[in-house]
Parts: structure tokens; C-alpha cells; sequence
């Protein structure tokens, strides 16, 4: 599990290379309510970087602010690949970034079923014509150790998507 000093490293380190390659970034979260955005802000200089971030915790809010289709959150639900895919599609519509992540999952310790159990965490990036999807089964392993986790993970996929042109 990444600890708090190590995402902050991993943060900075982001953040360097994003600067130096003139890209932008945008975030769209629900299960960790931000925490995406507030690690990658905790870096001085991050404002050339992050260019805005979304906290969609409800199905309301994905559909308002990121045009997630209320079909595909009756269809696959909240936690799902799908919509995933969409939220980050919706973040990079509107905002000015370069690369978007999403991340969409059960933190527990209450939410989950046996179809979606708590740990359940979907995650997309998308650059361009570029959109990838994660799928992790954390487990119930408490719900902070699950947003770092997550928070970890959206980083990869940013670094993913900034390696690629």
C-alpha cells in the first residue's frame, strides 16, 4: 500500500514531468472524494498542471457535470467500467486538460453487495483518441487504505497517458 509520503513523492514527480511536457490534467472522482486532486495540488507548482478537478459522488452530479447518460448508470450502475469510461470522457468534454482520470468504486465499509463488493474500484483514463479502463478488487481492507490505494493507481494511469503520444 502506498503510504502518504509516497504518493506525495510520486505526486512531485507527476507533476515534474507533466510541466515539462506542457500537459494538463483533470480528475473525476466519487470514492475518493478528491483525494486524486488533493494529492497532486499538494505539490508546489501544480497549478501548471492540474487544471481542474471533479468530485461526481452522486449519480446526480456525474450526469449534471459530467454528461454521464443516466442509461448507462441505470444499465451498469455507478461502480462500473462503463461508467468509469464515461466520467473520464466527460471530464476531458469539459474541462482544458490533456489527460483526464476517473475513479469510481466502494470504500465501505457499508455499500457493497456480493455483484459489487467493498474494494470494488473501477478506474479510466483518456487522452485524445486514448481511453483505458482498470478494474481492482481491493478487498474489504478498510476504506482508507482503499482511496490511497485508488488514489495510486489514477496515478499509474496518468503516467500511463503521459507516455503516451
Amino acid at each position: 500500500m502506498q503510504d502518504d509520503e509516497g504518493l506525495i513523492e510520486e505526486a512531485q514527480r507527476l507533476i515534474a514531468e507533466a510541466t515539462a511536457a506542457g500537459l494538463r490534467v483533470v480528475t473525476a472522482e466519487s470514492c475518493t472524494g478528491g483525494l486524486v486532486a488533493a494529492y497532486l495540488t499538494e505539490v508546489a507548482g501544480s497549478s501548471a498542471v492540474v487544471e481542474r478537478g471533479y468530485v461526481t459522488y452522486s449519480n446526480a452530479a456525474k450526469t449534471e457535470v459530467l454528461h454521464v447518460d443516466d442509461a448507462a448508470l441505470q444499465a451498469f450502475g455507478a461502480v462500473s467500467g462503463e461508467v468509469a469510461r464515461a466520467m473520464a470522457l466527460g471530464a476531458l468534454a469539459a474541462s482544458h486538460a490533456d489527460i483526464a482520470v476517473s475513479v469510481t468504486g466502494v470504500a465501505g465499509p457499508g455499500g457493497g453487495s456480493a455483484e459489487k463488493p467493498v474494494g470494488l474500484v473501477h478506474f479510466a483514463a483518456a487522452r485524445g483518441d486514448r481511453l483505458v479502463h482498470r478494474k481492482e478488487m481491493f478487498g474489504d481492507i478498510g476504506r482508507r487504505r482503499i482511496r490511497l490505494m485508488s488514489v495510486a493507481i489514477a496515478f499509474d494511469l496518468i503516467d500511463q497517458m503521459m507516455r503516451q503520444e
